[in-house]
């Protein structure tokens, strides 16, 4: 079995089904592991870890894309993962969550597959509700278009590549008609049979 790598968009079910699968398969699931491993090996602080990680504005994209800024913190974050994955995916069969996992296993060449986790916004607005533990709908809405925006903008920034074109990945589910159960058996049955 290969290593797994998951993106996803904000209330896909990302987490759920990559520990779900991560069980199934009998490997650790990397998540906030990279975080703690990013903040020992870097001297960070992990809340500034946590909130320069996998989101970026737009508009910073764009500036970036035109004038490239110097070494900052997002960018020490970024290599600091970027080292962390790929010492992880070494170790073995895992399952990766995120930041940029599967470009930059492409980039090193480490075999691994994969995933790229969506929905409609109707079908995620209840996960998004319970994780900001809220009943507010607009407010769920635009939390969600703004992480998924700058999961997109940091993606597309650090790799070059689309976030969430199919062309990126090797298994594209939405969560929101297939369910959690169906996604996990199928990821499971595609990292089987690779």
């Amino acid at each position: 079995m290969k290593v797994i790598t998951i993106s996803r968009e904000y209330g896909a079910g990302g987490h759920t089904i990559g520990r779900q699968v991560a069980e199934r398969l009998g490997v650790e699931l990397y998540d906030r592991d990279i975080i703690l491993n990013t903040a020992r090996e870097s001297g960070l602080d992990i809340e500034q870890i946590m909130q320069e990680e996998e989101v970026m504005r737009k508009r910073d994209s764009i500036l970036r894309a035109i004038r490239p800024a110097a070494f900052d913190v997002k960018d020490t974050v970024f290599e600091y993962e970027r080292r962390a994955i790929i010492q992880l995916a070494l170790q073995g069969p895992c399952v990766i969550l995120g930041r940029c996992a599967n470009a930059i296993l492409d980039e090193v060449k480490i075999d691994h597959m994969s995933i790229f986790l969506f929905a409609d916004e109707e079908a995620r607005l209840p996960r998004v509700k319970e994780l900001l533990e809220t009943e507010d709908t607009e407010q769920a809405r635009r939390v969600m278009r703004k992480i998924d925006t700058g999961r997109h903008a940091y993606f597309e920034c650090y790799t070059g590549h689309r976030w969430g074109d199919m062309h990126e990945y090797d298994l594209s589910l939405n969560t929101g008609s297939l369910g959690i159960d169906a996604s996990v058996d199928m990821i499971c049955k595609a990292a089987e049979q690779a």
